[in-house]
């Protein structure tokens, strides 16, 4: 099944470019900042460390915390939204709002620059939008190219270890590997990030482990029946890059691309 990514546009149309911007989503504020529009958020949902120059903007709170009071206060003309930062009950208080809101959730990189310049425009930064997404289009296309299989590499993507977690095949990551020439052995399961057991990444028997903990690659040491283990390809990824679709992923997935081919 193919996942796109959704604008919801809550204002009649048409509209004005954005004066007063909330981000409620670190990935979502840092495509403001590409995009040369930093001067318009007037508030940010926390998670993390904020980009450079933002750090005096009023918080909203941190991912499932929204003040929904303080964000009236700040009289916002639009909302970047990614989904998952707010709970269920939320999203429908903000939905009641009736404030202009762009809600997007990439599940490709492609999708994620194709909503990179849709944001462009919303903030009346359409030239610079156009711009950067031509930009991060042929960098991917150069990737794409470069790190080519035919047998795409098989990979096992560890979020976590206890329990199993992984990526599915609608989240974006699983778009980077493949990219990279590889393939996620569970791009089958339509979850972001859906629990697995150990019995599983067995059957599937992955080519290449990859993890951000040394301890938890170091683990699979105990299964030397598993290819990747055999062949002594396990990957620490620590690039936080992966974790925010925005305009840098393309660069962090670039790294990606490099770290698995010097694996093969």
């Amino acid at each position: 099944m193919r996942f796109w990514w959704v604008v919801l546009l809550l204002a009649a149309s048409p509209w004005a470019a954005a004066q007063r911007v909330v981000s409620l989503a670190p990935s979502l504020t840092e495509i403001v900042v590409e995009l040369g529009a930093g001067d318009l958020l007037v508030g940010v949902l926390d998670a993390g460390e904020r980009p450079v120059g933002l750090q005096g903007l009023p918080s909203l709170g941190r991912y499932g915390q929204l003040d929904i009071e303080r964000l009236l206060s700040l009289q916002p003309d639009l909302l970047l939204l990614w989904p998952g930062s707010v709970g269920p009950a939320q999203r429908e208080q903000l939905k009641r709002l009736n404030i202009p809101t762009f809600v997007a959730e990439p599940h490709s990189l492609e999708q994620l620059i194709h909503q990179i310049d849709q944001i462009g425009q919303r903030l009346g930064r359409a030239e610079r939008g156009r711009a950067l997404a031509g930009e991060l289009r042929h960098r991917l296309d150069e990737l794409r190219q470069r790190y080519h299989r035919d047998e795409p590499l098989r990979v096992f993507y560890q979020v976590w270890d206890q329990p199993l977690y992984t990526v599915g095949g609608g989240q974006i990551i699983s778009d980077a590997l493949t990219v990279c020439g590889a393939r996620n052995v569970f791009d089958d399961l339509p979850l972001p990030a859906p629990q697995v057991s150990l019995e599983a990444v067995l059957q599937r028997n992955p080519q290449l482990i990859l993890a951000s903990d040394q301890r938890q690659l170091d683990a699979w040491k105990a299964w030397p029946q598993v290819a990747a283990v055999a062949q002594g390809r396990l990957l620490r990824i620590a690039d936080k890059g992966l974790e925010r679709p925005s305009g840098q992923m393309i660069e962090a997935t670039a790294r990606l691309c490099q770290g698995i081919a010097a694996q093969h």
